[in-house]
């Protein structure tokens, strides 16, 4: 295992970005910038061994700044949506900043993907931390982050969120990486299968309803690998909401999910400690250009964002995002690569 750093600009607030590489011993590499602590590429071998970078990303820091979408970036204080941009804790009401309609989404303003995080480096693991202060985008407690990146295994990325606080908070944090197991074009061949019999039903802002729905008979089962294209078509005939799938599903174990490209020959087996997983086919990627010069454009990547349930605070049942003092948040998603 190495890891190398590279200088890659100076952000918006005059703060150098550092990209990190990490390279395994099976051929797989990972390159993380501290801006986000975001996967700005993820490269393993196809199936006639030639590097794919799987993962969708930028050549500059002002393009990561300039563009939506959290591509790679790491999301808190807490990921997905907040109805009302609101939630109430302890007898008081908190006020978020909205920035997705009413709601929040992906922490607000200045979410956790949009600061510089420390880093440190131990036994080829990186480790990227931070303080988030009592009051940040309108949350409690002061909050410490730490989320580790490591190549374990045959081509295995693996990633580990622990927090703790010194006031009741809510926290929910994911990596957002687009992947796309041929590296470039859409994802419409790729073919999915989520470990889930349930999913989060959605209202037309994305919000969860609060009821959990069976898949059965839906286009929402994915307990069989099916090919996306042909989902994505079933999903827009039937709901015609979202142009796509953006789902919280309700995970029926570790196992979570695993996405095999034909073209490529490569898969993706996703393991997490997480309850959910939020399935986004990137229905609103605009027309842009990333790193490169691969194009971007709806349907171009698919999202498996490991998570507690959207909105949790908000809808009773839903695992609690709620961290209290004394209490450790651990939790962690392994992306394991292979080929067939």
């Amino acid at each position: 295992m190495t890891i190398e750093a590279r200088p890659f600009g100076r952000n918006s607030y005059g703060e150098a970005v550092t990209a990190y590489t990490l390279t395994g011993k099976g051929g797989a590499s990972v390159e993380i910038l501290d801006h986000g602590a975001t996967v700005r590429s993820l490269i393993v071998p196809n199936a006639v061994g030639e590097k794919v970078d799987v993962v969708l990303g930028y050549d500059t820091i002002g393009e990561y700044e300039s563009n939506d979408g959290f591509l790679g970036a790491s999301i808190g204080r807490v990921c997905n949506r907040i109805g009302g941009a609101r939630f109430s804790l302890g007898g008081r009401e908190y006020v978020l900043y909205a920035n997705d309609g009413a709601n929040q989404l992906h922490g607000g303003a200045r979410g956790f993907d949009k600061y510089v995080w420390d880093v440190s480096a131990e036994d080829g693991k990186l480790t990227f931390s931070r303080l988030s202060p009592d009051g940040e985008e309108g949350y409690p407690g002061n909050l410490n982050v730490k989320i580790s990146f490591e190549l374990t295994g045959s081509n295995c990325l693996t990633i580990t969120y622990d927090a703790d606080t010194d006031a009741a908070t809510p926290v929910n944090l994911t990596n957002h990486s687009y992947f796309n197991l041929n590296g470039s074009g859409d994802v419409l061949t790729h073919r999915l299968r989520l470990n889930a019999d349930r999913f989060c039903e959605g209202a037309p802002d994305c919000l969860p309803t609060g009821r959990l729905l069976d898949v059965t008979g839906t286009p929402f089962d994915f307990r069989s690998e099916r090919v996306l294209g042909e989902a994505l078509a079933e999903e827009c005939e039937q709901t015609a909401l979202f142009g796509g799938f953006d789902h919280n599903y309700v995970l029926s174990g570790c196992d979570a999910a695993s996405v095999y490209a034909p073209e490529s020959g490569i898969a993706m087996d996703v393991y997490t400690t997480q309850p959910g997983m939020q399935l986004y086919t990137a229905n609103s990627l605009s027309h842009r250009t990333g790193k490169h010069g691969c194009v971007m454009l709806p349907h171009y990547a698919l999202c498996l964002e490991t998570q507690l349930f959207p909105d949790g605070m908000n809808h009773y049942g839903f695992p609690s995002p709620i961290l209290r003092p004394g209490e450790h948040l651990h939790s962690e998603t392994r992306y394991a690569f292979s080929v067939r």
